[in-house]
């Protein structure tokens, strides 16, 4: 899992300053976590997703924003609560869920959403 700036963001997810349509710059699908520190629910995603990122090595990317230390992303993004998780996938429109998701969810959303296998 990588945590992203701004600067990062742009390169690796989207560079919304530059595209106004969303135009994804990552090599494989991924899923970004807005996160914050102080956020218990968030805390409670965090080894999800590294068992994900694990798992599905090679076929996707996992992100993390700090919410906290990247507002202008929250608000470019229309984060208004946390955890907020984009799934980006290769082709076409991302897709964002709220809340701490179930391992299952997150499965269910990277067959479907980022390879496409349903």
């Amino acid at each position: 899992m990588e945590l992203l700036s701004k600067e990062t963001f742009k390169e690796k997810i989207f560079n919304y300053e530059k595209n106004k349509e969303w135009k994804y710059e990552g090599k494989l699908p991924g899923i970004i976590d807005f996160y914050a520190d102080w956020c218990g629910p968030c805390k409670m995603l965090t080894p999800i997703l590294e068992e994900l990122s694990k798992e599905y090595e090679g076929k996707i990317n996992i992100f993390k924003v700090d919410t906290e230390q990247e507002p202008e992303l929250s608000a470019t993004f229309g984060i208004r609560s946390i955890p907020s998780i984009l799934f980006a996938p290769m082709e076409g429109k991302p897709q964002m869920a709220m809340g701490a998701l179930p391992k299952e969810s997150f499965k269910k959303a990277i067959e479907d959403v980022l390879l496409g296998k349903n």
